[in-house]
């Protein structure tokens, strides 16, 4: 039988994730973290991020999943390095090049299916849609959807939801829920273009620094100081 007090919470490593696996800290008595590598150009950077995070929360129960084969089919400009990661561009209304195609629906499977065998009733992951890239699987209505499938796909006595914290907030009050529960802010990495110092110019960054200029937080991971002026 699925427990709601056991869960698994998705954390890529990034701002959104670790506020979620904060909020899932408090919720939940037993808790697991999944982390998925599927080819992405800062994969070292994240998973480094994951396990600081898991690390500082203490998480025992981990487990770091290789879908590779997302790089191998591309389309995509996080994992396919011959397509250009856009820079200084946000709400253009299309869909970005960033979207891997159908990633979340790929990860939140593998949960799924963890959360199966270890009897957690819920999974967390910090999808947000309000300060977000446009993409279709972070939308509310997908969160939706899943949760039906998940209904179809299990065994009858399963009962596992995917849950949304932080769907509906803004990156401003992400980052003012993250520093009202002591979030390791420090510990996280959003750039999708580098692994050492964030370039401050793709999506992320500039969703990530969006967040903290309007919260009034200080960010405290390190960007390229003169793209980061220019922001």
């Amino acid at each position: 039988m699925s427990d709601k007090k056991r869960a698994i919470c998705l954390v890529s490593g990034g701002l959104d994730s670790c506020v979620c696996a904060a909020i899932a800290r408090q919720e939940c008595e037993d808790l697991a973290f999944l982390h998925v590598n599927y080819g992405q150009r800062t994969q070292e950077r994240e998973l480094k991020a994951f396990l600081d995070i898991a690390d500082y929360y203490t998480i025992e129960k981990r487990l770091i999943a290789d879908i590779s084969y997302l790089a191998q089919i591309g389309g995509s400009a996080l994992t396919d390095k011959d397509l250009v990661v856009p820079e200084n561009e946000l709400s253009l209304g299309a869909i970005p090049i960033t979207y891997v195609p159908f990633r979340n629906t790929h990860i939140i499977a593998i949960a799924v299916s963890w959360a199966e065998v270890i009897g957690a009733g819920k999974i967390y992951i910090g999808a947000t849609e309000v300060d977000s890239s446009g993409y279709p699987d972070c939308r509310k209505s997908y969160f939706v959807q899943y949760n039906r499938l998940i209904q179809e796909g299990t065994k009858p006595e399963t009962r596992i939801t995917v849950e949304t914290p932080l769907i509906e907030m803004s990156k401003k009050q992400v980052v003012e829920k993250g520093s009202a529960l002591g979030v390791p802010f420090h510990l996280t990495w959003s750039c999708y273009k580098n692994q050492e110092v964030a370039c401050g110019v793709c999506d992320s960054c500039l969703l990530r620094l969006k967040g903290f200029r309007e919260a009034g937080v200080v960010d405290p991971i390190p960007y390229d100081q003169e793209k980061d002026e220019a922001v």
